[in-house]
């Protein structure tokens, strides 16, 4: 008798794209990545990458994505188009767009590239911080549901949790996909996103938000990302302005041996 292939995991589901030729592919938003209003933007921006790590033409591994969220996302169906613009001897330069209801509802730019062994040092220092074993998960909030298909354990700067460390904006939690799925550069993506906005913690009360541009730079390979499997990410995010409607957030995804992953930088508008 044939056994059951496994379930495909939630993540997966939700960023999966049917081509329709080799530019340009379909995809339908997941109940469980919603949010407040739409989808959870970094299932998104992975939803992107998707389409580019898809692509027949691919060079090379992620370097950096840039998201533009344009306009809201409806729940229901879109289409992708992902095409390389230019294609070096190492490195690769995309644009993408999510296409709904005829009009543009996010895009971005991608580089990929062939990245070789060189000299590497990491000035950006990996802090002394309790184990993810040691540290309870935080509960899902109800009015966004994508914070369920994550394991969080904040160390300092939750919704709930008072800052310890001197940063009024400043998170520091231990960070996995839920259930656990071994990482690789789509869910690094969306793991990079995963911060609440900065003004939630900065101010302790919720106000209307939307992330306008997001960049992730991928510091690892995909042997790095690999030789993670599912273990808990260390991410630290902080907000460095606030002001006139708009506010920018930095980040940093570790691994818990100390290897910077990925670094961030973000820009939000916020409504009072």
């Amino acid at each position: 008798m044939d056994m059951p292939k496994p379930s495909k995991h939630v993540f997966d589901a939700a960023i999966a794209l049917a081509k329709r030729d080799d530019d340009t592919y379909t995809g339908h938003t997941s109940p469980a990545y919603g949010n407040m209003v739409g989808p959870f933007g970094g299932v998104i921006g992975a939803t992107l990458l998707n389409a580019v790590m898809s692509h027949p033409a691919l060079l090379g591994d992620p370097l950096s994505l840039t998201v533009h969220y344009a306009a809201p996302i409806a729940d229901g169906d879109f289409t992708v188009h992902a095409k390389a613009v230019r294609t070096n001897r190492s490195t690769q330069h995309w644009f993408i767009e999510l296409i709904q209801a005829d009009e543009v509802a996010a895009f971005g730019t991608a580089v990929t590239a062939v990245r070789r062994d060189t000299w590497s040092a990491t000035d950006a220092n990996f802090p002394e911080v309790p184990p993810a074993d040691g540290i309870k998960p935080a509960p899902a909030i109800p009015r966004a549901a994508w914070t369920s298909c994550y394991d969080m354990r904040f160390i300092d700067g939750g919704l709930d949790t008072p800052d310890t460390d001197g940063y009024p904006s400043q998170s520091r939690l231990w960070i996995r996909d839920e259930p656990p799925r071994p990482l690789d550069f789509l869910s690094l993506s969306a793991i990079s996103d995963a911060f609440f906005p900065r003004i939630f913690v900065r101010r302790r009360t919720w106000v209307p938000i939307g992330t306008v541009a997001l960049t992730t730079y991928f510091h690892a390979d995909a042997a790095q990302l690999s030789a993670q499997g599912s273990s808990s990410l260390l991410g630290i995010a902080r907000g460095l302005h606030f002001g006139k409607g708009f506010f920018d957030q930095s980040a940093e995804v570790w691994s818990a041996d100390g290897a910077l992953l990925a670094a961030t930088h973000q820009v939000v508008y916020y409504k009072e």
